[in-house]
């Protein structure tokens, strides 16, 4: 009982702890967060008055992706991507609003090469 104590001791205390990193590059902010296990739960950026601005990327604790969004000064814009297994939503927004969305499914993981 006391080395299981130990082991998860020193696992939980040997994970690096990564901190949110956010970088000006010109115009806009670029922002990496981290989920508490030191993987990357988002990447995108931010306007100078902290609006969410261009692409934004969100991965799952294991560093799956989960979702691929657009931003245009903090509305959602464009077409989004939502990952759920073999499961692909495509949202598409106009006005702020949703215009449309399509499921697909994987369902052949062949690869085709010439």
């Amino acid at each position: 009982m006391i080395l299981a104590i130990l082991l998860f001791t020193g696992i939980a205390f040997g994970q690096e702890v990564k901190e949110d990193t956010y970088t000006l590059k010109g115009d806009v902010i670029e922002a990496t967060l981290y989920h508490d296990n030191g993987v990357i739960s988002q990447t995108g950026f931010y306007t100078k008055d902290n609006k969410l601005q261009g692409k934004w990327t969100s991965y799952d604790i294991s560093g799956n992706r989960t979702a691929v969004a657009q931003y245009n000064n903090g509305e959602k814009v464009g077409t989004w991507y939502f990952y759920q297994g073999d499961i692909m939503k495509q949202v598409t927004y106009e006005n702020t609003k949703i215009k449309e969305v399509k499921t697909w499914e994987v369902t052949d993981t062949r690869v085709v090469s010439n």
